[in-house]
């Protein structure tokens, strides 16, 4: 089972499709403009096709950047994007772009191709990652490996741009990386303290984190793939998945926040009434107020609460 494009990419081509003339435009209007001429104007122009990866690459760019989030509203579905004639002209105009792969932005490489650069950067974090096209959870950002490897590939590929300011993106992603150690701290303690805790989700959104909080998920796999692409789950898996609440067996319902729908919210509403507290989960980062770091760690300390208070944190 992998990353089906059933759901999440559904309005994807349509969307793409309905921004085709102004792409085409920004693709002649650039053709002979490469994407270095900015940078060495000033700030370097950089995209991150999500918010999480846009905060990133604004903490090690710092001064010397100008960073746009595509996808960057944790109260919509991001699965609704409809590229427009703004979006189009950010990636065409941007010295560096940090995408997630695994089919969950494919969208963006076609706008990248619409407007080609010799001189642009595009960081995949799949690739980075050496994961598969088939790799069945795109939501990579929940990984503890995964900001390491983007950080240490954005201070490289920011340097290579501009090399005068290395030691100071250097700096940066050194201090990012230690930035991470309360929420790696936080995973480690949760491991150790409170083993054996099982969980139910609606989506893999957060299936990463709850593993290496040693956090088994009972939800079959068949139906977290469901929900996220779009089909209805089997009549036998949404009995299965209310069978852990009314059941007790799990301390915990991992519930995405961002998309929701008549069926999922039934499920949520299940948990509550058997007394399993409910966690919110993002596919976004939420803002204002957050970064990357203090997401993941609220994350963690929402589960944490959940798992040994019995406290639901629906909401960050």
């Amino acid at each position: 089972m992998f990353y089906s494009m059933t759901r999440d990419h559904r309005v994807w081509a349509a969307a793409v499709t309905g921004a085709a003339a102004a792409l085409a435009l920004v693709a002649t209007g650039c053709s002979n403009s490469p994407a270095s001429a900015s940078s060495a104007a000033g700030a370097i122009n950089a995209v991150g096709a999500e918010n999480e990866y846009a905060n990133v690459l604004s903490q090690i760019g710092g001064r010397y950047v100008h960073v746009s989030a595509i996808l960057d509203n944790p109260n919509t579905d991001p699965h609704t994007f409809e590229a427009s004639p703004q979006v189009a002209q950010e990636v065409s105009s941007a010295n560096i772009i940090v995408q997630n792969g695994v089919g969950y932005d494919s969208w963006l490489s076609r706008i990248e191709s619409a407007a080609p650069s010799s001189s642009r950067r595009v960081i995949v974090v799949q690739h980075l990652l050496g994961l598969p096209d088939n790799t069945p959870n795109p939501h990579l950002w929940y990984d503890p490996r995964t900001m390491p490897a983007a950080a240490k590939a954005m201070a490289d590929d920011l340097s290579a741009i501009q090399p005068a300011h290395r030691a100071y993106f250097q700096a940066n992603l050194t201090k990012f990386d230690s930035s991470l150690q309360p929420w790696l701290d936080a995973i480690a303690h949760f491991k150790a303290a409170n083993p054996g805790v099982k969980a139910a989700t609606t989506e893999p959104v957060a299936d990463y984190l709850l593993t290496a909080m040693g956090i088994d998920n009972l939800t079959p796999f068949t139906f977290q793939a469901d929900i996220m692409n779009g089909v209805d789950p089997s009549p036998e898996d949404i009995a299965l998945e209310n069978s852990f609440f009314r059941q007790h067996k799990v301390a915990v319902f991992a519930y995405n926040q961002q998309v929701v729908d008549a069926l999922t919210t039934s499920i949520r509403e299940d948990a509550l009434t058997a007394g399993v507290p409910v966690v919110g989960v993002y596919e976004t980062m939420p803002t204002p107020g957050y970064t990357y770091q203090s997401w993941m760690l609220a994350e963690v300390t929402a589960l944490e609460k959940a798992v040994r208070s019995q406290i639901s944190t629906q909401h960050l």
